[in-house]
């Protein structure tokens, strides 16, 4: 995405980072319609799903989509592994999300139904309350800018 936001800025970045838990999926799953969208989203960013798999259901619920997956570990988190995909948006709702969406030029924070931390949300741009909103804005520039423009 290339667009100048009037009284925000420039954003531009082809590579979008999403937290599996509590903002792609609820409890490690992920909606037939979220998949769809991020189908869509994958024909115009690279999409990277980031994440420790709580539940152990990373593979299996994201088997078979046109996006990579990174495994998050002890030894290195979202935010060394964001650094990686520079520049890029980020969309996470959880603590372990916050150096992730700081890094980013575009954060989006996701208070879905297993919430959302403070300085998650502090460290975002754009707050939702369902992530096929932050996918919408993502697809729809017009979106994008309609919220963000000063």
């Amino acid at each position: 995405m290339e667009v100048s936001v009037p009284n925000f800025g420039e954003l531009r970045f082809d590579v979008v980072l999403f937290d599996l838990n509590g903002t792609l999926g609820e409890s490690g799953r992920v909606s037939e319609e979220v998949k769809h969208l991020l189908e869509r989203l994958a024909d115009k960013y690279t999409v990277v799903v980031l994440s420790s798999d709580t539940f152990g259901t990373l593979e299996e619920e994201l088997a078979g989509l046109s996006l990579r997956i990174e495994r998050v570990s002890s030894g290195m988190g979202k935010a060394e592994i964001a650094k990686g995909y520079a520049p890029y948006a980020a969309v996470g709702n959880g603590n372990n999300d916050v150096a992730m969406l700081e890094g980013a030029e575009l954060a989006f924070c996701v208070i879905g139904k297993e919430g959302a931390t403070v300085d998650a949300l502090l460290a975002s741009d754009i707050v939702v309350t369902d992530v096929k909103d932050a996918i919408a804005m993502l697809l729809d520039e017009k979106k994008l800018i309609a919220t963000l423009r000063g």
